[in-house]
């Protein structure tokens, strides 16, 4: 079965990213081919200077979000190393994507840039496809009130918590992936247990505080409102590394060890320091019932 690859590093999974995912999922359905997109496994800007932004998604995520809101079948991680790194972009094209993969058609955005030095161009890569008789697509940039789609801008505004505008550039809630790890049990001591996930360490921490979310466990379509506070919790630990801390209404099951993500849809309050866990208690009901209206707005109740 003939491959149409959507080629980019997509962290988020933005409008941007999604313009080439609907591009490509669309014509392997017109042609019976199968929908791929590809991408890597660690931002090339790591192995080639060693400085990066933080991402907004691991790998996974990516994966997830690909599959779930775009129809992509297969989506193909490749290393990238020192081979990668070193590879010119015509050598990419031919042995990677033509001899290896058997792209039939490619997408990719309109400043896409690829091969050793970053030498190859989209440009580039719709010559080199011609010659091959392989279909190249390049697609032009998006923008919403004036500003152009793209990751960087999308970090910034998560940076900050302004997540309903972070939801309107990436056509989705920003969103949390991590494996459920175990607690302290303070919140299930006191009436509120929660499901703890780390962020990672190359991924953006969003602006700490209360937020209200939707949680769901890996592969399962159906999102479960929720309350989220991402911090440290300075209430009853000093020391402690900054985490995903999300209550579920309504649920009782055993979430440790499971893969899961959070879906964050509006601050609510910033992080605080309480006077006793007992006020905490307290300020964990107000947060619920904000929390509750942000769900009603969706039409949905928890």
């Amino acid at each position: 079965m003939d491959r149409h690859i959507a080629l980019g590093f997509f962290d988020g999974v933005h409008r941007g990213h999604g313009a080439l995912l609907e591009n490509i999922a669309a014509a392997a359905k017109a042609s019976g081919g199968r929908a791929c997109a590809m991408t890597f496994d660690t931002h090339p800007e790591k192995v080639i200077s060693g400085r990066f932004p933080p991402l907004l998604g691991n790998v996974s995520g990516r994966t997830e979000l690909m599959r779930r809101l775009y129809g992509i079948e297969e989506v193909i991680v490749l290393p990238f190393d020192e081979t990668l790194m070193r590879m010119s972009w015509d050598v990419f094209v031919r042995q990677v994507l033509f001899d290896k993969f058997k792209a039939a058609h490619i997408v990719v955005g309109s400043d896409f840039r690829f091969g050793n030095k970053g030498n190859g161009s989209a440009a580039d890569l719709r010559s080199a496809c011609l010659e091959l008789g392989v279909k190249c697509d390049i697609i032009q940039k998006i923008a919403i009130d004036g500003i152009t789609v793209s990751s960087t801008y999308v970090r910034e505004l998560v940076g900050r918590g302004d997540m309903e505008r972070a939801e309107l550039f990436l056509g989705h809630p920003h969103t949390l992936y991590g494996k459920v790890c175990a607690g302290r049990h303070i919140g299930s001591r006191h009436g509120f247990p929660t499901a703890n996930l780390d962020i990672g360490e190359d991924i953006i921490v969003p602006a700490r505080g209360v937020y209200a979310s939707f949680f769901a466990l890996a592969g399962e379509d159906l999102a479960r409102p929720s309350v989220t506070y991402i911090g440290a919790r300075p209430t009853v630990d000093k020391n402690g590394t900054v985490k995903a801390e999300t209550r579920v209404f309504d649920f009782n099951g055993d979430l440790y060890g499971k893969d899961a993500r959070v879906e964050l849809l509006a601050f609510l309050r910033s992080e605080q320091k309480f006077e006793s866990l007992d006020a905490l208690g307290r300020q964990v009901k107000l947060d619920t019932a904000r929390c509750e209206a942000e769900h009603k707005k969706r039409g949905v109740s928890p």
